[in-house]
């Protein structure tokens, strides 16, 4: 996997929310969705947050952050 994706999750883990964000923006694959999305639930912006979700083909999950956080860690190891 993409260096990009495992630092955003690390910097969004240890509270840099902006800083992950600047990080992956540029990216589209469906990772990257995906963690753009969960970065956008911390946010607080749910609309925008289901825009990136849908971009990955998926529905913004009914789970805790922290439950996403790692589930997004056992994505990342997959590829």
């Amino acid at each position: 996997m993409s260096t990009y994706h495992i630092e955003a999750l690390n910097l969004s883990r240890n509270g840099d929310w902006h800083q992950a964000h600047k990080l992956i923006q540029p990216y589209s694959d469906k990772l990257a969705c995906l963690i753009h999305g969960y970065l956008h639930r911390i946010e607080g912006d749910l609309s925008n947050a289901q825009y990136w979700y849908n971009r990955a083909n998926e529905t913004v999950p009914d789970n805790s952050l922290e439950n996403e956080l790692e589930r997004l860690y056992a994505l990342e190891k997959q590829d």
